[in-house]
């Protein structure tokens, strides 16, 4: 049997002001999820356990199919593992984003800008960090350059339980009460005050200043984690051969973790500027190639919701609509075997907040021998109408390949 995973990453939204009471899902034009959640099962399901923080990291590991509260230790080693980062069960490794701040001589008295600084380019990104290093670390503390604005932090045979806030959830305030506490937070405090110096005056910096772009003014730490010890999803689930798509080190490296194929697509870059068609076209081809199994994760949506762009994300639930689901879908009728769908957000960023929330989202699961039914479109109100509530999100897996 042949089964993908349609994940737009923070498609789901609340009811906005600037959408006339509607949500993105609600104005979006996707036929494709409409005629899953037509034909299949749908309704509503929670991805975050309660109390756990609604993170990408806690909810993509539930839509795989692993229970957070079993499997989660912590956002940055999943991305480690994605960037082939050797680890130990003793060391402690942290996101590192690059961020813009600014309004103080001190990081401490600054305002977080923009957690991305602007999308930074990778290239940009590395010869920042590679500037930085020397800098910053020492005899067992690494720094590594990662996608864009999104790098990675290792600290060997260290302790944890630093408090830490996401540079995401703070965008327009002042950063002084959620500079790093406890644990680790005077290394990792005295980093991001080096850093805001260091940047201050960089070429690339003042490139992108002249530019009208957003400067990486500082680095800043999040995600605190351990290495992770995830089932092989083959031994979980009974599935010989899977593989991912995505732009996002954090879902690649669920990926690695469980054992399962990457797929690197060309020009997919983690938001609404990524090739969409490119991501549909290399999940065909995966299956093509022989996997049973496809999880194709798309962050445009997430990242629309954090920068509040109402339209964008319409714009890109429609393009996984058209340029992904579409095509998907066609070639799963035609494959002569046996076949499973899934489509659903991992959390709501809602546009009013900017931020993820915990509530529960919509699913959509389609087989092909589906009896069909209720014409319905795919939105968190028609969901909700159905009834139906799986509380746990990682139940959803074993339903979907269940032969």
């Amino acid at each position: 049997m042949k089964t993908v995973v349609f994940l737009g990453d923070g498609m789901a939204d609340e009811p906005f002001a600037g959408l006339d009471g509607k949500t993105p899902l609600e104005l979006a034009e996707h036929p494709g999820m409409d005629a899953m959640a037509s034909g299949g099962v749908f309704g509503m399901t929670r991805t975050v356990p309660i109390g756990m923080p609604p993170g990408s990291d806690t909810a993509n590991l539930s839509v795989f199919g692993y229970d957070p509260k079993i499997y989660y230790s912590g956002r940055s080693p999943l991305e480690a593992a994605s960037m082939g980062i050797p680890l130990s069960l003793e060391d402690v490794t942290y996101r590192c984003n690059l961020v813009t701040l600014s309004g103080g001589t001190d990081a401490a008295d600054a305002v977080m800008v923009d957690y991305s600084s602007g999308e930074i380019s990778s290239a940009e990104a590395a010869e920042l960090i590679d500037f930085l290093r020397p800098h910053l670390t020492s005899a067992g503390i690494e720094l590594y350059a990662g996608i864009s604005y999104r790098h990675c932090l290792v600290l060997r045979g260290a302790a944890d339980g630093t408090d830490l806030t996401p540079p995401h959830d703070i965008t327009g305030r002042p950063v002084r009460d959620y500079l790093p506490k406890n644990g680790n937070a005077e290394l990792l405090t005295g980093m991001i005050r080096r850093s805001y110096e260091l940047l201050a005056d960089h070429p690339v910096n003042r490139k992108r200043v002249e530019a009208g772009l957003n400067p990486a003014s500082s680095v800043w730490f999040w995600g605190e984690g351990r290495k992770p010890a995830l089932t092989p999803f083959r031994e979980k689930f009974g599935v010989e051969r899977g593989s991912v798509i995505s732009a996002v080190d954090l879902v690649q490296g669920i990926g690695v973790c469980a054992g399962l194929d990457i797929v690197r697509v060309p020009g997919a870059t983690g938001n609404y500027t990524t090739d969409f068609a490119a991501k549909g076209r290399a999940a065909v081809e995966a299956f093509r190639n022989g996997a049973q199994f496809v999880y194709i994760h798309v962050e445009a949506p997430d990242e629309c919701g954090h920068h509040g762009q109402a339209k964008e994300k319409i714009w890109s639930i429609e393009q996984i609509d058209e340029k992904i689901i579409a095509p998907v879908l066609d070639y799963l009728r035609g494959c002569g075997e046996p076949w499973s769908a899934l489509v659903m957000p991992d959390h709501p960023t809602p546009l009013a907040k900017l931020t993820h929330t915990a509530d529960p989202v919509p699913f959509a699961m389609l087989r092909y021998d589906s009896a069909g039914g209720t014409q319905r479109r795919f939105t968190e109100t028609e969901a909700r109408k159905t009834g139906l509530f799986v509380d746990e999100g990682c139940r959803l897996m074993p339903e979907l390949l269940k032969k």
